[in-house]
């Protein structure tokens, strides 16, 4: 196996044990940062409200309130199961968009 392979073989292996509660969590750290721009981001992949909101799974309502700056999202929001990208047929216009967070 090639060095990068390995690299990502033991990558996944590390993931999955944190995951599952197995890995030493002193070896971790998860940022999450205390206010998230969703216009910015959803601007920066170049999606409308509907678009954006189709694509992670939550409504166009709950999105707007975001924008709006009348609630903010919960830190785990984006990577929970229902807020994964779904699969589409039409791909994200930016796929290599920065995702910006408001400081």
């Amino acid at each position: 196996m090639s060095r990068v392979a390995d690299s990502i073989r033991r990558g996944l292996r590390d993931a999955v044990a944190y995951a599952e509660g197995k890995a030493d969590e002193s070896g971790y750290r998860v940022h999450v940062p205390a206010k998230i721009d969703v216009k910015a981001i959803r601007t920066r992949l170049d999606m409308t409200q509907q678009e954006f909101a189709g694509r992670f799974g939550f409504s166009v309502n709950t999105l707007r309130h975001w924008e709006q700056g009348s609630r903010q999202p919960e830190g785990p929001i984006f990577a929970s199961s229902s807020a994964r990208p779904r699969r589409s047929k039409k791909p994200c216009k930016r796929s290599n968009a920065q995702l910006p967070v408001r400081g």
